[in-house]
């Protein structure tokens, strides 16, 4: 590239362009799936929830911008969390300031600490994923299009067991998976089905130890501890269609191995005054993979 060129080109010929990352922070509390929402303490959208997220700063990529955001939201590194870039938004009107496009992130964040708001914000809550999928909390921005768009990927990418198994801690038992997949999928699993299906999937190892708490008020037999196989580079192959143990299990041991989700359908749209949903175009929607089966949407509130 020639010095000339450089010394003619003004940026200012076109219109300014902005770059934030916005991050969709899941974790498990008390069970049940929730999402790090702040509240906006200044415009646009004073005092209204939102992801958090920021500004991409010029010395920085992509990448760096959501590992700081994801440190300075939560406290925790990306050395300690499950990090993975959602898509990129950038619809014209998405931000009344001025032409704003966001690269979102999702990020799985086990044991979670309680948030604390930042600088640019009045409060921070785990708030459950439910009450916004189903219109409860509405969000700012185009918010809840990100969350519903990452609280989809996730539902895919839990069919494969080292996504679930970063709720757990390194060592779990089979009742504290079966929950991750409960919680995430909102869904109920037979205990005897899933635990079949672990013991024999190759991706889960059982460790040979066991808890020293009993399994119960009555005593018992301690729960086996397991740990899960980490992929060996992102060889990902796609499940086939079949139906095994009560829920969908692939078993071939040169491929990764899986459990499939039952199928969600995406919450309805409320008559709430939150900010304007984009929706997309209905070929589009016809065209979505939707692999996921068994579950019943729960009905429209009043």
């Amino acid at each position: 590239m020639s010095e000339d060129f450089l010394s003619k080109y003004d940026p200012r010929d076109f219109p300014p362009v902005a770059v934030t990352v916005d991050m969709v922070v899941f974790t498990l509390r008390e069970e049940g799936l929730r999402v790090l929402l702040v509240r906006r303490g200044g415009e646009p959208f004073r005092g209204a929830w939102a992801l958090p997220g920021g500004f991409v700063k010029p010395d920085e990529n992509l990448e760096s911008a959501a590992a700081r955001e994801l440190e300075e939201e939560t406290g925790i590194t990306e050395r300690d969390a499950y990090l993975e870039q959602l898509g990129s938004y950038g619809e014209p009107d998405r931000d009344p300031r001025m032409r704003v496009v966001t690269v979102a992130y999702w990020a799985i964040c086990p044991n979670l600490p309680d948030p604390k708001a930042g600088s640019d914000a009045d409060s921070a809550e785990l708030v459950p994923v439910s009450a916004v999928e189903w219109g409860e909390v509405a969000l700012a921005f185009d918010h809840r299009d990100i969350l519903l768009d990452a609280l989809e990927r996730m539902r895919d990418k839990l069919e494969y067991p080292y996504i679930a198994a970063k709720f757990c801690p390194p060592q779990f038992t089979i009742s504290e998976l079966r929950n991750v997949y409960e919680a995430v999928w909102d869904t109920s699993l037979d205990k005897g089905n899933f635990q079949r299906a672990v013991r024999e999937n190759d991706a889960f190892r059982s460790l040979g130890s066991a808890k020293k708490i009993a399994s119960g008020p009555a005593g018992g037999r301690p729960a086996s501890l397991w740990s899960v196989r980490e992929p060996e580079g992102s060889d990902e192959l796609a499940s086939p269609d079949f139906e095994q143990l009560g829920i969908d299990s692939l078993s071939s041991s040169d491929s990764p191995l899986y459990f499939v989700a039952p199928r969600h359908s995406r919450a309805p749209e409320t008559k709430s005054t939150s900010p304007r949903r984009l929706e997309s175009p209905p070929e589009v929607l016809k065209t979505k993979k939707l692999r996921r089966r068994g579950r019943k949407s729960p009905p429209r509130r009043k």
